[in-house]
């Protein structure tokens, strides 16, 4: 009896086909976490420096007790200039001061914005704003279901 012996060919092909095609698929896992941690970290990034960018603000306001009330009103869309490094300034000066720098600071941010209100209780609110999706929101609030808004931290100044 003869057996004849079949010999497979293409196999090694085959193999090697869906060998790539696994790896390709893991590759493209990680460049999309390459891309999610990049993207967490700009806005980890952004809500740092709001946070610094609002304790700036109040430590100002806290370094000019004198005209706690006159910080109220403060809005980065608003232009200021008054330079106090060079020259010397009054209290009620440095307010429009503090605003000038803190509006240079805030615009280091994706759409920054920065606001200080009092509500009728003798506490400042000092908040940042920034677009931290990136989707262009021009918004002037902080609600995070409307895609307009965009995101903000407040912080509260006690006279």
């Amino acid at each position: 009896m003869l057996i004849s012996k079949q010999s497979q060919r293409g196999v090694t092909l085959v193999e090697a086909m869906i060998a790539l095609l696994v790896v390709s698929i893991g590759l493209l896992g990680i460049a999309s976490l390459q891309l999610t941690a990049m993207s967490q970290n700009t806005s980890a990034l952004n809500h740092s420096q709001a946070v610094w960018i609002a304790y700036n603000m109040s430590d100002r306001i806290r370094a000019n007790i004198s005209e706690f009330q006159n910080y109220h009103g403060i809005d980065t869309d608003t232009g200021y200039s008054q330079d106090c490094v060079n020259s010397a300034c009054s209290t009620a000066q440095m307010v429009t001061a503090d605003a000038a720098d803190w509006m240079t600071m805030v615009q280091n941010l994706p759409s920054g914005r920065g606001t200080v209100v009092d509500n009728n209780n003798g506490i400042l609110t000092v908040t940042v704003m920034w677009d931290d999706e990136g989707s262009g929101a021009t918004g002037t609030g902080c609600n995070p279901t409307n895609a307009n808004d965009l995101t903000c931290y407040r912080m509260a100044v006690a006279q």
